[in-house]
């Protein structure tokens, strides 16, 4: 198969890489944005001798990122996705038996690790974007670290990234080499405001975008937190359609419009991302970036015991990650909507995810792996002894674990569920009281982005349950609202074998959100009062929403 040769300034260093990785079982590469060592590296190792025909896993932290990056190899290769390279994430996979390059998400990769423990014909792990530091990545790098130095000693780790200190890392991976490669940016006019702006980040966005337009040539690729700044900007923006397309783009849209605000076109385009543009993903066209400096970030109350997502600033490293995406195709302009003097005080680094995320999908894959010590892994952070107790007394509650943090017959049974340890014990019940088609669902409902969020007329409940009305809309929406919704639903579906079940009963959707949920139950008041007492002794309130 002959491969299209692409100059590169990964390339100068791809010997010196292979030869590292020949006398080391881990290897770290510090590349910048656009040095293309996310496509190139796995093709330019599939004939190492070390190894020896077998399989390169790569894990990415995003979906689209996961995709992309293996639609462009398979292309390098005049081939077409599945065949020498092939992706596999949430709800969805194309390989084949020729699949020597598999790029997926993180988190599956611990799941492939607990149904084969050696990982059988695969010879080198690849974690790019590690900087990133999801948890998933972080338990993926323990595991693997402990394949290799009990089960196989011939596997071989690479850790890629732009922005990651790497002294840390080495010293882990039994100080491996460090290999730097230059990258193939162009020069970007960095632009402070002169003061913080006042208002809301989708008013203070739009205006930036906007002063952009002005100034600048060329595709704008403008960063804010989540989805609905990005809508917000998006009204606020909608008397330009006719001059620009206008394009949303984070992690719960259909992939048809993600894919959309990626590709070229005729007209000038302007692109609202969440950080998921932030690496990997490459946005032809654009010179210029609007930076709200602001992100979400999973955050743990221990406390509540609930997962959040938390508006925070972003890092240094983010925002240089952020201007280099002006930097790709020539020239660009960076416009910070912060001043100088708040970029000082920004981290230098994001923390990691594991030091402040909900544990416990983390603990279940421990106790799947047969760790009750997590210091029996190797860990750049370990987990926070606080958060994994918490964890741990989740999962008993839930029936996954015992008293000493062990796995039970029902815990063996939800391992076979990919999902939230919450959400997997939901599905083990559905199944058993034979009503797997509605834990499906509600599976689905539960793990994917609000089908009433920013809706207009609805919100509040019309029938006995919110989750009810929630179910309704699913199987009467064909659109787009309820194309993520849908796509988890059906996946679950085909993976339970689901036929016709009767209409859903609200004493079963009560059963099934009890087993899930047991810490979240609770006795009214008082007759007719909207104020409750939870399991574990704090109050609560009922949304009027509910």
């Amino acid at each position: 198969m002959k491969i299209m040769q692409l100059s590169l300034p990964v390339n100068d260093i791809l010997d010196e890489l292979e030869q590292a990785l020949q006398s080391s079982p881990a290897a770290i590469l510090q590349a910048p944005p656009g040095s293309g060592k996310t496509t190139r590296i796995p093709l330019a190792f599939l004939n190492a001798s070390w190894l020896s025909k077998r399989r390169i896993l790569m894990l990415e932290p995003r979906r689209l990122a996961a995709t992309n990056a293996a639609r462009y190899m398979a292309s390098l290769r005049q081939e077409v996705v599945g065949q020498t390279v092939g992706y596999s994430i949430r709800y969805e996979r194309k390989i084949s038996a020729a699949t020597r390059i598999e790029v997926m998400t993180e988190g599956l990769l611990t799941r492939r690790i607990q149904a084969d423990p050696e990982l059988n014909g695969v010879g080198l792990v690849i974690f790019d974007e590690f900087h990133e530091r999801s948890q998933h990545a972080d338990l993926a790098l323990a595991l693997c670290r402990d394949i290799q130095q009990g089960l196989r000693e011939d596997l071989r780790l690479l850790i890629m990234s732009a922005t990651l200190e790497s002294g840390p890392l080495a010293q882990l991976l039994n100080d491996c080499p460090v290999i730097t490669a230059n990258g193939r940016s162009f020069p970007v006019s960095i632009r402070h405001v002169d003061q913080d702006p006042a208002g809301s980040l989708a008013e203070s966005t739009a205006r930036g975008i906007r002063l952009a337009l002005a100034e600048t040539t060329g595709d704008i690729l403008a960063f804010l937190p989540g989805a609905f700044e990005i809508e917000r900007c998006r009204e606020l923006l909608h008397d330009l359609t006719g001059q620009i397309r206008l394009h949303p783009l984070y992690g719960n849209l259909p992939f048809t419009e993600q894919e959309a605000a990626i590709r070229p076109g005729t007209k000038r385009k302007v692109v609202l991302a969440t950080n998921i543009a932030e690496t990997s993903l490459t946005i032809e066209g654009v010179e210029t970036v609007v930076d709200s400096g602001w992100e979400r970030r999973p955050q743990f109350d221990p406390v509540s015991g609930m997962p959040a997502l938390k508006t925070a600033p972003i890092s240094r490293a983010s925002a240089e990650q952020r201007s280099g995406r002006a930097g790709r195709l020539g020239p660009g302009v960076c416009y910070r909507l912060w001043s100088d003097g708040t970029h000082g005080a920004l981290l230098p680094f994001s923390p990691p995810e594991i030091l402040h995320a909900d544990l416990a999908p983390l603990a279940f894959e421990l106790a799947s792996w047969g760790i009750e010590d997590p210091g029996q892994l190797q860990w750049l952070d370990a987990p926070p002894p606080g958060h994994l107790a918490g964890a741990r007394q989740l999962l008993q509650q839930l029936g996954a674990v015992d008293r000493h943090g062990r796995l039970t017959s029902l815990g063996r049974e939800m391992i076979h569920y990919p999902s939230h340890p919450r959400l997997a014990r939901l599905l083990v019940e559905a199944v058993r009281i034979g009503r797997p088609g509605l834990g499906s669902d509600l599976v689905a409902i539960l793990s994917e982005r609000d089908l009433f969020h920013q809706s207009s007329g609805q919100g509040r409940v019309a029938s006995r349950s919110d989750l009810l009305d929630r179910l309704q809309l699913l199987h009467q929406d064909r659109t787009n609202r309820t194309a993520m919704v849908r796509r988890a639903a059906g996946f679950w579906r085909r993976r339970l074998n689901v036929g016709i079940e009767p209409p859903v009963e609200i004493d079963q959707l009560g059963r099934l959100l009890a087993v899930a949920y047991p810490d979240r139950l609770a006795r009214q008041r008082q007759p007719g009062s909207d104020r409750y007492l939870l399991r574990d002794g704090r109050g609560a309130k009922l949304s009027p929403r509910t």
